[in-house]
């Protein structure tokens, strides 16, 4: 049975059994009711009643009932899956073309279908493809337009670095142009109408072409199709190529291409020469009109390198030309100038030896010896050098009249020498002039000779160097007092050492052999030797240096200099050389340094008496502060005092031992008459009649300055008020010594005579 059968059978035999069940449990219970025992006889009587049979019938209909209630549910189920099967089949769809367009796949085939979402999806695929056709159409014409451009440069430059050597271009560019454009074979044919009776195309390049199809590289004008290409000035693109008209031939066989395209080189109008190209696959339009642009560009080029060339023969015959005339004119300017030359010359030598004398006489001194010595001939220069007024004092003399005495023996040698047609004489040479003076002279003495060989005259020329030597003598004698009195060293830029005088070698300690040795940053240690350096280079670069420094000499003992860095330029401002100059001031030095500590140790001393100053005006401030305080304790206690005695009944007034009035109570102002400001500060003397004073040993002794005073004794005396009046009082004086500087204090009491 099939599958679509299996809920029928089932379900029949669930009716059966239901029927059996059914039916059993029927005649079960009629028999239990009827209290009969089940057995088959029992089972057919009841068969009596008709309507056992309609029980019966359960075995019929239950089964039918499960059999068709079976086949409705398999009807049913099977409707169910079938439309999930669809939906399963469209979602199978939608999910495959989801996929493909997720994919960017838009070129999957698929049926339409009542779905509306495979319909929409349909739709946009065929959107998305029409678009990604679009973007290819594009993307395609980019990709031809930037091939073109590319190409464009690159040929661009190949013309440009290759336009002076035709040959070498066309090769370049069917070789490339072939490689650029996929054509398996090409040929370059050049213009060749140099001769315009015969012109003709030459093949200038080829490429991958059978060497036996192209041992003949001329075409005729209008031969082929090249030639044809180039008459009608137009591009021929054939392609159903004739199968003999050219082979290609490699490795794997010959095969004869399928397409062919020719294209003339036209610029202006003109047709300067033919290429040609071949492949297998046909050539698209964007390629055929990049050959064309290229073309018209060599064509162009080609048009250039044909000017030039012309140009160039032109300007090179016309050089040729110029040239053979130059060299015809060259030739009579050289006959003509050989023919006054030689007329010229002796005139020339003649003015040459004229103008050479002239100007000898004008920069020398110059006479003329003969062999004897005895003078010939002497210019303007000689007789004013040597204070001669005329040739007559001095022709036919002895040149002896003009050298000096001491000097007559070794110059007779050399004249001796001179005379036998010896070495001529060059250097310094000191002539006496007419009025006695040297004159000094950078000579120079030479024999003339004859046409025989010997001497016939002896030629004196110089230059006076008197004012030079007298310099060069005198910066001589400079330096040799400088060398007497002077430690003196010479060195390199550099430092090496050039030479010293003994002062140098005495001074440093070593031998002159040892000194040699040395430069003059070996004489000081490490840690002055930058400070040194920096000193050395401010000497090279021209800034002189004076002053003292500690040297290092011989077995490491230190001694002090006073020295001079100086540069010696040569006659082009470079330093020569670096010139120094010392002075021993080992001792001097060595004094200053024991200077030095003493003024330190005094200021040692001095900074611990200021210290003690210091303590001691602390201490002193501390007992003036004590003191003011004492003072003013005292102070206090004077107030208090006055003002005790302010308030007494007798007059009462201080002085101190000089007799000025310190103080003056109430009773005082009103027997004398006096205001207490009038009378303080005032000597005592105004209080008394100076009779009084001088007759009166207390009151005198009372007012005289240092001077023993009635202290402790009541005396009457006579005193004196403002208005004159003499007025008779007892008077009592008391002394008050605080550190020997007395107060005097006087009690006075003025004496009344009561009546009774």
């Amino acid at each position: 049975m099939g599958k679509n059968n299996k809920l029928s059978i089932t379900f029949l035999f669930a009716g059966i059994i239901t029927a059996a069940l059914l039916h059993f449990f029927i005649i079960k219970g009629l028999l239990n009711g009827q209290h009969i025992s089940f057995n088959w006889k029992n089972f057919i009587d009841l068969h009596n009643n008709i309507a056992l049979y309609l029980i019966d019938s359960l075995w019929i209909i239950l089964p039918l009932f499960g059999w068709f209630a079976g086949k409705f549910f398999e009807t049913k189920i099977n409707s169910l899956k079938s439309e999930i099967n669809n939906t399963k089949t469209q979602y199978s769809k939608v999910n495959d073309i989801a996929t493909y367009l997720s994919e960017g796949n838009v070129d999957f085939e698929e049926d339409q279908d009542n779905n509306k979402i495979i319909r929409k999806l349909l739709g946009l695929r065929d959107s998305l493809k029409k678009q990604k056709e679009e973007e290819e159409t594009r993307k395609k014409e980019d990709n031809q337009r930037h091939w073109v451009a590319e190409g464009l440069a690159k040929f661009g430059d190949i013309l440009r670095q290759n336009n002076d050597d035709i040959n070498k271009l066309s090769f370049e560019i069917i070789s490339k142009l072939c490689k650029y454009t996929d054509a398996v074979q090409g040929g370059f044919y050049l213009l060749d109408d140099s001769d315009e009776s015969d012109i003709h195309f030459q093949l200038t390049a080829h490429f991958a072409y059978n060497r036996q199809k192209y041992n003949e590289k001329r075409l005729e004008w209008g031969e082929g199709l090249v030639g044809r290409s180039a008459f009608e000035q137009k591009t021929l693109y054939i392609d159903e190529v004739p199968q003999d008209y050219v082979d290609i031939t490699s490795g794997l066989g010959e095969a004869n291409p399928s397409v062919l395209l020719i294209v003339p080189l036209k610029f202006n109008e003109e047709v300067h020469g033919v290429i040609e190209l071949s492949s297998f696959e046909q050539f698209e339009k964007f390629k055929i009109d990049f050959v064309e642009k290229i073309a018209e560009n060599i064509g162009s080029t080609i048009s250039n390198v044909k000017i030039n060339i012309k140009t160039a023969k032109l300007l090179k015959d016309s050089q040729e030309q110029a040239e053979r005339l130059s060299q015809q004119e060259e030739e009579m300017r050289q006959n003509m100038e050989e023919l006054q030359a030689t007329q010229e010359e002796a005139a020339k030598q003649s003015k040459e030896f004229i103008s050479f004398t002239n100007s000898v006489n004008h920069t020398l001194i110059r006479a003329e010896y003969d062999v004897n010595g005895i003078l010939l001939y002497a210019n303007s220069k000689f007789l004013r050098k040597l204070d001669y007024e005329n040739n007559s004092e001095v022709e036919g003399h002895h040149i002896s009249m003009f050298i000096n005495e001491k000097d007559k023996e070794w110059f007779n040698d050399i004249w001796n020498e001179l005379s036998r047609g010896g070495h001529h004489f060059e250097g310094y040479m000191k002539h006496v002039t007419k009025k006695g003076k040297d004159l000094w002279t950078m000579a120079t003495y030479t024999c003339v000779r004859n046409e025989s060989g010997g001497v016939e005259k002896i030629l004196f020329l110089a230059i006076d160097t008197t004012e030079h030597k007298k310099q060069s003598m005198d910066y001589e004698g400079q330096i040799r007092a400088l060398n007497l009195a002077n430690i003196k060293a010479e060195y390199a830029p550099s430092g090496k050492f050039i030479t010293c005088n003994t002062k140098f070698v005495e001074a440093v300690g070593y031998t002159m052999d040892e000194v040699k040795e040395t430069s003059i940053f070996d004489f000081f240690t490490d840690n002055d030797q930058t400070d040194f350096d920096e000193l050395w280079n401010n000497v090279v670069n021209g800034m002189p240096y004076q002053g003292q420094l500690s040297v290092t000499i011989k077995d490491k003992k230190i001694k002090w200099f006073q020295m001079t860095f100086m540069a010696v330029n040569n006659m082009y401002g470079e330093v020569d050389k670096i010139l120094v100059l010392a002075l021993d001031i080992t001792d001097q030095k060595e004094l200053e340094i024991k200077i030095s500590e003493q003024n330190r140790t005094l200021k040692q001393q001095e900074e611990e008496l200021k210290n003690s100053e210091v303590e001691l005006q602390k201490r002193l401030d501390a007992a003036k502060k004590e003191l003011r305080q004492h003072f003013k304790e005292v102070e206090k206690s004077k107030i208090r005092h006055e003002k005790t005695l302010e308030g007494a009944l007798d007059a009462i007034l201080t002085t101190d031992q000089n007799g000025k009035i310190e103080f003056f109570n109430k009773a005082a102002e009103e027997l004398w008459g006096f205001e207490r400001k009038d009378v303080v500060g005032q000597n005592v003397k105004m209080l008394f009649n100076p009779d009084i004073i001088e007759n009166d040993e207390f009151v005198n002794k009372f007012v005289t300055t240092n001077s023993d005073k009635f202290v402790g004794e009541r005396r009457e005396i006579s005193i004196s008020t403002k208005d004159g009046d003499n007025v008779q009082v007892l008077m009592l004086l008391s002394d008050a010594t605080v550190d020997k500087v007395h107060t005097y204090t006087a009690f006075i009491q003025k004496i009344e005579v009561e009546l009774f």
